[in-house]
């Protein structure tokens, strides 16, 4: 019953956040933010949220500006989801690095096939 809760809230988190970014992204020039994941603790007293932030060089930098706008974000997120929601979770953002461990393993498989191959 708890982890169906948690999932329908996890996906309206996603989307309300992912809205977010799409409609802010003027405040964030040159940057492709993605909302990947959203993750709800069971108490559903915080939500972590998982961002994709392309080119990847900038990371450090856009988290760096979403966290110092944290209070906007949730401000305006609360507002959108407050029909359906009693208490907003706090909001953690955090860098999804699948795409890069997926890059790793596809650089270390092709290094792999070409000292196979030359053998």
């Amino acid at each position: 019953m708890d982890a169906t809760r948690q999932n329908k809230i996890s996906r309206l988190v996603q989307k309300e956040a992912a809205s977010y970014f799409l409609t802010h992204q003027g405040d964030y020039q040159g940057v492709i933010i993605s909302v990947t994941e959203v993750r709800i603790t069971p108490d559903l007293d915080e939500a972590r949220i998982f961002v994709s932030i392309f080119p990847p060089n900038l990371r450090t930098k856009v988290l760096a500006k979403i966290t110092a706008n944290l209070k906007q974000i949730r401000f305006e997120l609360a507002a959108k989801m407050r029909y359906q929601l009693r208490r907003i979770p706090d909001l953690l953002f955090m860098p999804d690095e699948s795409l890069d461990y997926a890059e790793r393993i596809e650089e270390l498989l092709s290094k792999d096939k070409n000292l196979n191959s030359q053998e």
